[in-house]
């Protein structure tokens, strides 16, 4: 469960930008919106958050700073000594140029909290560190700084972290993670924060959200009724559904296809088995079905079934989702039924979390979402990006949130200006 993300010098943001999960003192929606984490002294955190701002604000940069971090801790030390990193700080001055990009995570698992996190430019890997709070105290096991006048790294480990640290230490790159490294020797005592980040769940807004998941959910008479059911939750009347595999057939892909990527395909499919899904609607007046495949539903129906297989592992796992644009192709009222399932208790037993970015300002309500659950972004002059939750304005109880953020009481809208022809 993440407590909190800090995100610096990385496209368009320059200052430090901040994310927090913990719940405020307001009792509003608290027993539906928020949990106690399994940890002594902390706050209460947040089901969900939702982040409003203009196209272009830089939302999306947030949830790619956490899915940079993300790829960097699982394959980073795979690696070659002197291969770039894929990182790009802060643009639009001289110091972002020259100073490193950070990022942290602060979360909890296994109920034990940690605090992560690491900086580097395209070069190398100038700072990393690990604090653990077991029974709730601070525990620093590694921190590691480059020395630019000795051109080396300076390392610290204390006393509670255990292993072959010397081992670890020189098998890490310069341009690679300490974590990455020692996992892949054999860590046992950093493997729950590996898989912390192994477990998140990243949908960017450019990344085509596939159905395979949710269809490998159907091949299983369990899996298909669970399917079945978030579909039919979600009032989408289907009354049935088939999945067959097969082998796969060069007539599964596009005509328009080039043939030298239709070779490569059928070169790696061969021997394999492809996966169809149909969905059943009753024929009016009679116990037949009509089967339409997949392809043939609405954008609306194969977008909800290819979050379905996702949001019920997510649910059932405690995963914490970051999803960019979650209402794209979605009506109001899926984006809801989603939230519901995180802020329901029956069905986020392990108390999973949703951070996503939208434009539906019909979330916008205090029946639906706490006014610590919600921040707004936005660029400045310099184009950098500032994000602040809707708390800081203190709105009233009862405020109208989203006449008042479409009005530009809290920022974060668009400037259209005059267009003239």
């Amino acid at each position: 469960m993440l407590i909190e993300l800090n995100v610096a010098n990385f496209r368009s943001f320059r200052q430090t930008q901040r994310l927090q999960m913990t719940a405020g003192p307001s009792s509003d929606l608290r027993e539906q919106n928020s949990f106690a984490p399994p940890v002594p002294g902390l706050p209460c955190l947040l089901r969900s958050a939702v982040i409003y701002g203009p196209n272009a604000s830089g939302k999306s940069n947030l949830i790619m700073a956490l899915f940079f971090m993300k790829q960097f801790v699982l394959s980073s030390a795979k690696g070659q000594e002197g291969e770039p990193i894929a990182i790009t700080p802060f643009l639009f001055n001289q110091e972002g140029t020259t100073k490193p990009s950070e990022f942290e995570v602060i979360f909890v698992v296994d109920g034990v909290r940690y605090q992560y996190g690491f900086a580097a430019n395209q070069e190398r890997v100038t700072n990393e560190w690990l604090l653990a709070y077991p029974q709730g105290r601070s525990q620093r096991w590694f921190e590691r700084v480059y020395n630019p006048d000795t051109r080396q790294d300076d390392w610290y480990f204390g006393s509670k972290f255990s292993g072959r640290k010397k081992i670890w230490q020189e098998a890490t790159r310069s341009n690679a993670l300490f974590l990455s490294a020692a996992i892949q020797l054999n860590n046992e005592q950093l493997k729950p924060v590996f898989y912390w980040f192994h477990h998140l769940v990243i949908i960017r807004h450019q990344d085509f959200l596939s159905p395979m998941f949710s269809m490998l959910q159907c091949r299983t008479e369990q899996g298909r009724n669970r399917i079945l059911e978030f579909m039919n939750t979600a009032d989408l009347s289907i009354d049935g559904i088939k999945c067959e595999s097969r082998e796969f057939s060069e007539d599964e892909l596009p005509e328009a296809m080039p043939q030298d990527l239709k070779n490569k395909i059928l070169n790696d499919m061969q021997g394999k088995k492809s996966i169809s899904v149909t969905f059943g609607h009753q024929i009016s007046g009679t116990d037949q079905m009509a089967w339409l495949p997949l392809a043939e539903e609405s954008d609306g129906t194969r977008k909800l079934f290819a979050y379905a297989g996702p949001w019920i592992d997510g649910l059932s796992q405690g995963r914490v989702f970051f999803v960019d644009e979650l209402d794209n192709s979605l009506h109001p009222y899926m984006v809801r039924f989603l939230l519901r399932l995180m802020h329901n208790a029956d069905t986020n037993k392990n108390n999973a979390q949703l951070i996503f970015t939208t434009h539906d300002t019909s979330i916008l309500d205090q029946k639906i979402m706490r006014r610590d659950q919600i921040w707004f972004m936005e660029k400045d002059k310099q184009n950098a990006s500032s994000l602040y939750p809707l708390s800081d304005f203190r709105p009233r109880k009862n405020e109208a949130l989203a006449k008042g953020y479409l009005q530009g009481r809290y920022g974060a809208l668009p400037y259209i200006g005059e267009v003239g022809f």
